[in-house]
């Protein structure tokens, strides 16, 4: 399968956080890390360099650094660069510090078993983004997917209406982060905050079908101490199934039934 390339609009954004960015070289490693953790061949140096829109010899120069420091393999004969187990020792030094993956994945593996959906453990990175950090499948039936380490804008969708409810974020900046959004059906901001509000009020959000048509999406904050929760429980399914089933109400009580519990084990409110 022939890995697309980025679309104008992530090229730019990539190109713009390494101009304003005062690690520069760290942000290019970031951003040639990320490109090949997403692609499923090995790439050239100048493939790398047009999907990011950066100079071949600097692309180069990164992409060097990076194999002597294990994190990309070079093949000689291709000429082609790909993610080194190098990476696999940064992941491992991180899941052994953060519990939340371990303590998961079982509450993760029974939900998505018991009402056959997609679900998703996230932890958000402020106001930039969230990133999957665990993953379970019923394996019955049609099913939504992503992987382990995608990331989506923080605001978006069910998740996001979570993070605006308890972060205790200025509503100027919600707003001006709002209207960066790409939505399916978008909601006016003055609904969402509503929906944040109610978020808010019943510890839990609901996306039916604004951020992906057709898709259900519903999400509960996770605590680990005082504070702004960083992670949220989330199942995503197809919404016409979901209704007719009349398995929405239910799906919400454990879910956050599920993060309660979470937050218990990991020592949150």
């Amino acid at each position: 399968m022939t890995q697309p390339a980025l679309p104008p609009s992530t090229v730019r954004k990539v190109a713009r956080a390494v101009k304003e960015s005062k690690a520069p070289a760290i942000a290019r490693a970031a951003a040639i890390l990320r490109l090949l953790g997403r692609s499923d061949r090995p790439l050239g140096v100048q493939a790398i360099a047009k999907e990011l829109g950066l100079v071949p010899s600097t692309c180069l120069y990164v992409l060097r650094a990076l194999a002597e420091e294990e994190l990309v393999s070079f093949d000689p004969d291709t000429k082609r660069y790909a993610l080194e187990a190098g990476v696999l020792t940064l992941a491992r030094h991180w899941l052994r510090r953060d519990p939340f993956n371990d303590l998961a994945q079982p509450l993760l593996d029974r939900l998505a078993h018991r009402f056959g959906l997609t679900m998703l453990g996230v932890q958000a990175v402020g106001l930039d983004h969230m990133i999957v950090v665990a993953m379970a499948q019923s394996g019955s039936g049609f099913q939504l997917s992503t992987q382990v380490g995608s990331r989506f804008p923080a605001l978006i969708s069910a998740t996001g209406r979570c993070i605006a409810a308890f972060g205790e974020h200025d509503e100027t900046e919600l707003r001006a982060r709002f209207h960066q959004l790409r939505w399916d059906a978008p909601p006016s901001f003055d609904d969402w905050m509503a929906q944040v509000r109610q978020t808010r009020a019943q510890g839990f959000a609901v996306d039916e079908g604004h951020y992906i048509a057709g898709v259900t999406v519903v999400a509960a904050p996770v605590w680990k101490g005082a504070g702004r929760p960083v992670h949220a429980l989330v199942a995503i399914g197809i919404g016409g199934a979901l209704a007719r089933s009349g398995g929405l109400a239910e799906l919400q009580r454990s879910l956050v039934e599920a993060a309660r519990t979470l937050s218990d084990q990991l020592g949150g409110a």
